[in-house]
């Protein structure tokens, strides 16, 4: 199955109002794909230039946002890591983070040179990684879709907070998805409306995904219209 087709499914069975973006971590800018220009002031603010169009950023255009450069594990000049240090120190003066959370916060593992970045249906290049936008109805048709919300013996679904960010990381290294209820950062430089969470995809689980969305979807349909007519014949 293509991008496009991929990319229609999913936004056909969430209802997505916004579209999925894909991301892919390459050592070199792909040929074809132009450079952004400009500066940026978060590693997340691409993720909504990334609706519109695809473009290759370099590690040097994370450089403004220190976590985010971190959490992509990008080689940091001398002086973001200094900027990367003072950031930390205040989330830990005003206690947005505690002292020992900083050195557990993921993040990747092999250092790429950037970073490729655009809408799912027409990327350029094999996507390592989906992004999306769910409300918590759809988010939870996600996690019936992975099977993340099965009752077992052990159930290890989280949705992380701050940085979210993190969830890039955290699912490329060792998951094959990833949800963030959105940190202060996140939610200011995105501007993503409150009702909207932060879902990953590792895309190594995408024909997984695809084959399990249908059945899913459509176990939700009978079962609203079985709730429905429940509701109805309940005389209150």
């Amino acid at each position: 199955m293509d991008n496009t087709k991929i990319n229609q499914e999913i936004t056909s069975a969430f209802g997505l109002d916004t579209p999925p973006i894909a991301m892919s971590f390459v050592n070199d800018q792909p040929q074809g794909v132009e450079s952004i220009e400009g500066e940026f002031p978060s590693f997340c603010t691409f993720w909504r230039i990334a609706e519109e169009k695809t473009f290759y950023a370099p590690a040097d255009k994370h450089f403004n946002c220190p976590i985010g450069a971190m959490v992509l594990g990008f080689e940091m000049p001398k002086e973001v890591q200094e900027q990367l240090g003072g950031l930390v120190k205040k989330m830990c003066e005003c206690s947005y983070l505690s002292e020992d959370e900083p050195a557990n916060i993921p993040t990747l593992t092999e250092k790429k040179a950037g970073v490729v970045y655009g809408p799912l249906k027409d990327f350029p290049v094999e996507p390592e990684l989906l992004l999306m936008w769910l409300k918590p109805s759809q988010a939870m048709i996600y996690n019936e879709v992975l099977g993340c919300c099965k009752w077992s013996g052990s159930m290890e679904s989280m949705a992380l907070g701050r940085p979210a960010c993190a969830v890039i990381p955290s699912t490329l290294n060792n998951s094959t998805s990833g949800m963030s209820l959105g940190c202060t950062g996140m939610r200011t430089f995105t501007e993503i409306s409150d009702e909207h969470i932060l879902i990953t995809l590792n895309c190594k689980e995408i024909d997984s995904f695809m084959a399990n969305l249908a059945t899913t979807i459509s176990a939700n349909k009978e079962m609203e219209e079985f709730y429905l007519d429940h509701k109805k014949n309940i005389k209150g």
